[in-house]
């Protein structure tokens, strides 16, 4: 697989998703600033990523940073992270685990070379702690998945949304990996296409059979028997189960339930939200015009013409089938699932099912 974001010593390294499928460039920041710019354009996006990428970006960023200005600098660094993108959780968790780094080292005596190196070994750590994490719960995932299942998936929840590995793409290379025979079907998902630049590459790449559909045939596919179950991921979850993800998550959801198609989201633990009661909490992130009024240099819209863009919506918990965790399974009533896998010792009670 790709290696989606990596620490090195001229920066943080990360590949392009705005050049995908066509180009496979890859970008180095060398500052906290640069990095905060990748999150905001979308060079790296997928809630998973952007939480290593901050995490990184915040070590980056007191790397340059003298003694004397250390305190008020790392606040900064940390705002200007958090100001780039409102919806994924993942963002602000992996921020305030590295302020509560900070904190204990600077109340622990550490010299500040000792500081920068604990901030830089917890970067990593977040960053390999993903993609465990996306393995784990690709186990669990691929129990709910039958041979021969045809998935539908929307948006890119794959190893580029990720450290490595995936959530929804995770679930379903732990299936391909487990010898089931399977077919996804990934929706084009307008406008910025990341189910059809960016999900399809990683399963051609895989050499699992993918088939891309335009947003607006899924419920045609669905009546006709083409689809079995759906796995999308998610970008924030509420304590009550609404799932947050890429707009249209929604519609196809709405779908599934009408056609009684399993509805499944995968999702790390740090994408769950328990301080925020239900959807109507969850910002929704507004984009630029540009994403809809243009498809690379040409312009489909007329001059004149209102554009809406919200990036995500919320799909209430009544069509969630199950939310798919590196911890294990939680069904509904997800007010009491959920907060039982967040409260659990890591692996406790919820061992990784057995490939075999």
């Amino acid at each position: 697989m790709v290696e989606t974001i990596e620490w090195t010593d001229d920066g943080v390294v990360m590949i392009d998703q705005t050049r995908l499928p066509f180009k496979e460039e890859f970008v180095t920041c060398g500052s906290y600033q640069e990095v905060a710019t990748a999150i905001r354009d979308m060079i790296i996006r997928g809630a998973p990523a952007i939480g290593v990428a901050a995490a990184m970006g915040v070590a980056l960023g007191v790397q340059h940073t003298g003694e004397s200005e250390l305190d008020t600098e790392f606040e900064k660094i940390c705002k200007t992270l958090a100001a780039t993108r409102p919806t994924a959780v993942n963002l602000f968790w992996a921020i305030d685990r590295m302020k509560r780094t900070f904190a204990e080292a600077a109340q622990g005596g550490c010299s500040v070379e000792e500081l920068k190196a604990r901030l830089e070994s917890e970067a990593r750590t977040i960053h390999d702690e993903d993609v465990e994490s996306c393995k784990a719960m690709g186990a669990h995932g691929a129990t709910m998945v039958p041979d021969n299942a045809r998935i539908l998936t929307h948006c890119n929840a794959g190893a580029l949304a990720t450290a490595g590995y995936g959530t929804a793409l995770g679930v379903i290379r732990a299936a391909a990996e487990q010898g089931k025979r399977i077919a996804v079907l990934a929706d084009e998902t307008r406008p910025f296409l990341q189910g059809a630049r960016l999900t399809a590459w990683e399963l051609v790449k895989d050499g699992i059979d993918t088939t891309v559909i335009t947003d607006n045939m899924a419920g045609t596919m669905m009546k006709g028997g083409n689809i079995d179950l759906v796995v999308v991921g998610a970008d924030r979850i509420a304590a009550n189960g609404d799932v947050a993800n890429k707009v249209g998550t929604y519609t196809v959801a709405v779908l599934a339930k009408e056609h009684g198609i399993p509805f499944y989201v995968a999702a790390p633990l740090s994408t769950i939200d328990l301080a925020t009661a239900d959807g109507s909490g969850i910002p929704i992130e507004e984009r630029p015009d540009r994403e809809v009024t243009h498809v690379g240099p040409s312009r489909l819209t007329p001059e004149g013409a209102r554009i809406r863009n919200p990036a995500f919506d919320v799909t209430p918990a009544k069509y969630v089938t199950a939310i798919i965790t590196e911890r294990g399974i939680a069904r509904p009533p997800y007010t009491e699932s959920l907060a039982q896998l967040v409260a659990a010792r890591p692996n406790a009670e919820v061992p990784v099912p057995n490939a075999e």
